[in-house]
């Protein structure tokens, strides 16, 4: 089990460690343990760990210096290292990229885990469009720290153990919100910006977890964490407050300020996260982009290419290319004669651009064709990501003049993972081969 691992947990013994592997290896993350720093040095020597989840309270005195050893192992690769443990320390937020009250749930530790590899991830992309952009002259924008309080809202009616928990937040330096009604919470989540959310149960827990369930569904909610508080006397159970897409479980039973260090945590992760996303976004605006879809040049997707190929190499991580190419449907056929499809590229492109996860690299090869680069991510998922995209865009009309009806767009789609002493260029021409064989059948 463990030759396929992908987290690596350090702990001295088993109390906390092993429930937590063996959750977290049923939910299909696989997990090898070690008990001291040598043999966690040995295993990210020896497997391709993407996150590493350490045990304040088993590791010994060493946690935090091993923490950096850790990351400083796998450099280039950022490597994401959660503790287990009571937040709020300095030692802690400087050592650590999120620390998580203990038990942690599997469940928990799955939605978490997600997360930082995602961010380490557009933070490896980010070094590298900031060298492919400075070839050409362009700076990009560093991503810029947020030195304002955090921004919480809370959501609930006013009991008196919610009010304490606001209270704590306040007292912590966050800038607290509230809202009475899960309308009124919504409009507060469109109309401004927050790093976290506190759903008050109460005598409502099912619609504390609709709204966290809401929020998991809309693009723009998507990331920011949620920390339920619940009555001492609740029936929801963890498994099912993690699957609605809550973050954290809290109750009264913990100390307001405890409970308001979480919170604080949560939020500093999602700010962390969030920044790097924005930096990213930021290449759109760089004046080297396509001016029609946004996205990519040939050109500079090719030197990004060969740039996002050696650094897959050297972080150990895969790397997958798609080739979207337009299919030659007959509506298609008929609306590029007579210039439609020309018309439709912009948006077309424009969808694929917002298709994609941030750290993707999203490309106009032609006219009719665009590829994607996708890191860390195999070939399998790389062909979901496509088919998904293409289906997107299948499902959406577009204009074909006043006397026909509106037209759709389908793709032959390519997808190749970079296989060892692979070049870039030729991993592109498998994927862009796949789909003129798509074409051709």
């Amino acid at each position: 089990m463990a030759v396929n691992a992908r987290i690596l947990i350090v702990a001295r013994d088993d109390a906390r460690a092993g429930p937590l592997s063996e959750g977290l290896d049923k939910l299909g993350w696989r997990t090898i343990t070690a008990r001291g720093p040598y043999a966690a040095l040995a295993a990210l020597g020896d497997l391709n760990i993407e996150a590493v989840i350490v045990d304040l309270e088993s590791a010994g005195p060493d946690a935090h210096s091993l923490s950096r050893r850790l990351k400083a192992a796998v450099a280039p690769r950022r490597l994401p290292v959660i503790a287990i443990g009571e937040p709020g320390a300095e030692a802690n937020t400087q050592a650590f990229d999120l620390t998580l009250s203990p038990p942690l749930h599997p469940s928990q530790a799955v939605l978490r885990l997600e997360s930082l590899v995602r961010t380490a991830i557009a933070e490896e992309e980010f070094e590298l469009r900031l060298a492919t952009f400075g070839d050409r002259g362009r700076r990009l924008d560093l991503p810029e720290p947020q030195v304002e309080p955090f921004r919480v809202l809370a959501i609930g009616e006013p009991a008196p153990q919610f009010l304490a928990l606001s209270n704590a937040l306040t007292r912590s330096g966050a800038d607290v919100v509230g809202a009475f009604t899960a309308y009124t919470a919504f409009d507060y989540l469109h109309e401004r910006a927050f790093d976290a959310v506190v759903l008050w149960a109460g005598d409502n827990q099912q619609e504390a977890l609709s709204i966290a369930a809401g929020m998991r569904r809309n693009t723009r909610l998507f990331h920011i964490p949620a920390l339920l508080y619940l009555k001492a006397e609740s029936y929801v159970t963890m498994s099912e407050a993690f699957h609605r897409g809550v973050s954290d479980v809290a109750s009264p039973e913990t100390a307001e300020i405890e409970t308001a260090k979480r919170v604080i945590e949560l939020a500093r992760n999602y700010r962390r996260g969030e920044s790097i996303r924005g930096a990213l976004e930021k290449a759109r605006s760089s004046g080297l982009m396509d001016a029609a879809t946004g996205l990519f040049t040939r050109d500079l997707f090719a030197a990004h290419l060969v740039r996002l190929a050696g650094a897959a190499r050297e972080r150990a991580r895969p790397l997958s290319i798609c080739v979207l190419r337009v299919a030659d449907k007959p509506d298609t056929v008929w609306a590029r004669k007579n210039g439609w499809l020309d018309r439709a590229i912009p948006q077309i492109g424009s969808m694929v651009g917002r298709l994609v996860r941030v750290e993707d690299t999203a490309a106009r090869l032609a006219p009719e064709v665009f590829a994607l680069a996708l890191p860390a991510t195999n070939q399998a998922a790389g062909r979901a990501a496509a088919e998904r995209i293409a289906a997107v865009i299948g499902c959406t009309a577009f204009d074909a003049g006043d006397d026909r009806p509106p037209f759709v767009c389908e793709f032959d789609i390519g997808v190749a993972q970079i296989e060892a002493g692979e070049s870039a260029v030729h991993a592109l021409e498998r994927a862009a081969a796949q789909a003129l064989q798509r074409h051709s059948a």
